[in-house]
């Protein structure tokens, strides 16, 4: 049962516009689009733009679980909070336990791609770029929320510019029709090419999801977002949907503009943005990329650092701990210990790690996740839950029904060492729970709610 929360509390300052800038910042369409996606189009050939419109259809069924629960249960906690509310403590630990995994390797993965980006003005070991921009984006993050919401937002609009100038590029050099779109080919990198297939596609899935992820974040923010019960519906909307067009339409660019399609098996985007437009150009967008992985990683921080906080504040550790990561900075108000914990080591995982061998472990997590919140998501209308203030989704249980389906699906697609290291973190958060929160359970994961 959710309890009122005890103090300190987290203040309500952002209005819906600084919520979606965060959201989408954190979903980070720019990066996804330079980093991502490029993997996508190796991968899919012609078809990726097929792919991404596939991922982009399983993220608003999995949008649709997160602003009908989040409204449900508006807490800094997210998807803890809401999976434990409506399927128990066991399974919003585990939960958890996945989610916190996934909080401190997605930001590294993302600030390694710093120094390729920089490579064409200056030369930079890329363990030390990675390092160094994970830093600064810890160190941001102990700021203010509002103050992070102009950074951002300020960031967003840089990045939003440079996927802009690909998209035009790109359809002003088009070597080939829209009808490559509708009936694609994956091409080999040899000059071969072929039949995009449905396996193709899902064998694809968990990535062009990942290329989204992050909309879900504005439950995160539920405790500092005015009026919760309506904002953080619309702000995972919303953020989806201006993701959705910085990721689609350059992709879609790419593929009609390249000049050939085997170049999207050997090239990337600023090998395309120096064919169009030249080395000047090139390099102009590639420092609009590197903003936005600084902007990527800095949102991550403060969001990451807002469940780590909600964890300490639901007693879920020993109690040095929990007032370890619930206390408030004097001046600024944010959860700063929190955000060292839980940005620090990411700044040796970049340092140190060959991270980046985990995208597709983080992929799987994802999955895992998206299943849970579907799976309370079925049990949002029952009971007690069916009267209680919330953003309703339309066609539900399908919805949820179809995103569980699609992703158990995907799931077998995916490589089975990364399904075995998931089954472990599953393991060790159940043995945690088993062990050390079940014997106090009337004084340990005590998950609460503010008051709205």
């Amino acid at each position: 049962m959710l309890k009122q929360s005890p103090t300190p509390a987290l203040s309500r300052v952002l209005g819906l516009f600084a919520a979606v800038m965060l959201t989408l910042s954190c979903i980070t369409p720019a990066s996804s689009l330079f980093i991502i996606v490029p993997e996508v189009l190796a991968g899919q050939g012609s078809g990726a733009v097929l792919a991404l419109l596939a991922g982009l259809v399983v993220s608003i069924g999995i949008g649709c679980c997160y602003a009908e629960l989040g409204t449900l249960t508006p807490s800094s906690g997210g998807e803890y909070a809401m999976v434990g509310r409506l399927l128990g403590r066991l399974a919003g630990w585990i939960t958890f336990g996945l989610s916190v995994s996934l909080l401190v390797v997605i930001p590294p993965i993302i600030a390694l791609g710093t120094a390729d980006y920089l490579a064409d003005l200056v030369q930079v070991d890329r363990p030390l770029a990675g390092a160094a921009v994970m830093l600064l984006a810890t160190l941001l993050a102990v700021l203010d929320v509002r103050s992070n919401a102009l950074i951002t937002g300020i960031f967003l609009g840089v990045e939003v510019l440079a996927a802009a100038i690909v998209a035009w590029l790109g359809f002003t050099h088009a070597e080939r029709g829209a009808d490559v779109l509708i009936s694609p080919v994956v091409p080999d990198g040899a000059g071969g090419l072929s039949a995009f297939t449905l396996a193709v596609l899902v064998a694809g899935l968990t990535v062009t999801m990942f290329s989204f992820n992050g909309f879900g974040s504005a439950v995160y923010l539920a405790e500092e977002i005015k009026e919760p019960r309506r904002n953080v519906a619309r702000a995972v909307f919303w953020s989806l949907g201006l993701a959705a067009a910085v990721i689609v339409v350059p992709a879609a660019a790419a593929v009609l503009g390249v000049g050939s399609l085997d170049d999207l098996v050997n090239k990337s985007f600023p090998d395309y943005v120096r064919a169009w437009g030249g080395d000047g150009l090139a390099v102009a967008v590639n420092l609009g990329i590197v903003v936005a992985i600084m902007n990527a990683v800095l949102v991550m921080a403060l969001q990451n650092a807002r469940v780590l906080f909600a964890s300490g504040r639901d007693r879920a550790w020993p109690e040095a701990v929990n007032q370890a990561l619930t206390r408030l900075h004097p001046r600024w108000g944010s959860p700063w210990v929190a955000t060292l914990v839980i940005g620090l080591p990411g700044v040796a995982m970049a340092a140190l790690l060959e991270i980046e061998e985990l995208l597709g472990l983080t992929s799987v997590i994802i999955c895992l996740v998206s299943i849970l919140l579907a799976a309370a998501a079925l049990r949002a209308r029952s009971g007690a839950h069916r009267s209680a203030p919330a953003w309703r989704m339309p066609l539900w249980p399908a919805v949820p029904v179809l995103v569980i389906a699609a992703l158990a699906y995907a799931l077998t697609e995916q490589d089975p060492k990364d399904l075995l290291i998931a089954a472990g973190i599953v393991a060790v958060f159940a043995a945690y729970h088993l062990l050390y929160l079940r014997p106090r359970s009337g004084t340990r994961w005590i998950v609460t709610t503010p008051e709205d």
